[in-house]
């Protein structure tokens, strides 16, 4: 299987339709963490309903579209980084991420982050990545900032999640940006 070393006991991975059960699993285990500020452990509530939303992702990343990659540390899947939005013709894509609390303050999410990154404009020629996230969420804002990223501005109230209306920030990063930080 495909996979990229983050550490010697972590490895960044495509999460597919087959790993439902392994995901599954690793949801129930972070469900109210993660969930606090990602919406797809609500959607995820059970084996089939993990494997159908892994499957929706299996087909846009086969029309070069979002992609779900997984984290696993010491063999178990801990958390993961996604295109949520990936649009190769206009250049622009977004990054997320999510974590269970056992795995959190290793750098996990960054290197992978890191890896995404280089695959979008080193390979994929993309102009520009973004980061959208809660205000609320600190921890995903530190990575955007460790990730050399821009604070563009709030989106007041612009995501409905569990019942709350949420302010989105929204960071990014350009090619030549990240070209000029990656080689200092």
């Amino acid at each position: 299987m495909f996979s990229i070393d983050l550490a010697d006991d972590a490895q960044l991975f495509p999460l597919e339709a087959r790993h439902a059960e392994e995901f599954f699993a690793h949801i129930e285990r972070g469900r109210e963490f993660i969930g606090r500020y990602v919406g797809f452990p609500d959607r995820s509530t059970d084996v089939e309903a993990a494997r159908a939303m892994l499957a929706t992702y299996a087909v846009k990343a086969a029309e070069d579209g979002a992609r779900f990659f997984g984290i696993r540390l010491q063999g178990t899947l801990v958390g993961g980084v996604l295109f949520p939005a990936f649009d190769a013709a206009a250049g622009n894509c977004e990054i997320g991420c999510w974590l269970e609390p056992s795995a959190a303050g290793r750098g996990l999410v960054t290197k992978a982050c890191r890896v995404l990154i280089d695959y979008a404009f080193g390979e994929r020629g993309m102009h520009r990545v973004e980061w959208h996230a809660a205000t609320g969420n600190k921890k995903s804002l530190a990575v955007a900032e460790r990730l050399g990223m821009t604070r563009e501005g709030v989106m007041r109230q612009n995501h409905l999640h569990r019942g709350v209306r949420q302010d989105t920030e929204v960071w990014s990063i350009l090619a030549d940006e990240w070209t000029a930080a990656r080689s200092a």
